[in-house]
């Protein structure tokens, strides 16, 4: 079940933490497990997956990162071990920093690299932020095409943070 229609609440980027909060409690009262202990075992289990669901469902929704994930993959816009086209440009940026990061010798050019890549972050964030404000309110061809681009910038931000792991790996060398 979609998680959102589950919650009666519209798919958004930006879900209200408040709202979201009370749907999960309201549905945490109503589907607890001890309330239908006299029930048969059918009704039991019903309500046991239903409590999961609710608690599955919240998980990824209370968290940024796992909730666009959730939206891309119901639109079929990202999937495990999918290898994206990304932009040329963005391949060769990120070639020349793992090259970079490659030939670090002291601390200072690894913080000139965890810089540079920490501002191509800052830029990657900003964009979601733009592409994501107002997408409840746009129309669904519109909305198609801004999960589009928040897809490429999806596999972009994986990229980077691949990056960001071997920035870890190498500090803890120096």
């Amino acid at each position: 079940m979609n998680y959102f229609e589950f919650y009666g609440i519209p798919e958004s980027f930006n879900t209200n933490q408040a709202t979201l909060k009370k749907k999960f409690y309201e549905l945490s009262k109503l589907y607890h497990p001890d309330f239908y202990a006299g029930e048969d075992e059918a009704k039991q289990q019903e309500i046991l997956e239903l409590s999961t669901l609710n608690n599955k469902a919240y998980q990824v929704l209370s968290d940024p990162a796992r909730r666009m994930k959730y939206i891309l993959k119901l639109h079929d816009l990202v999937s495990e071990g999918a290898k994206p086209q990304l932009p040329a440009d963005f391949l060769m940026e990120m070639m020349d920093i793992n090259e970079r990061l490659m030939e670090v010798e002291d601390a200072e050019q690894l913080a000139q690299v965890t810089a540079e890549v920490l501002a191509i972050e800052g830029d990657i964030n900003d964009k979601i932020a733009e592409l994501t404000a107002d997408y409840e309110q746009i129309d669904h061809t519109a909305q198609e095409s801004r999960r589009n681009e928040i897809a490429e910038i999806y596999y972009r931000q994986k990229y980077l943070l691949r990056i960001k792991e071997s920035l870890d790996t190498f500090a803890a060398r120096l």
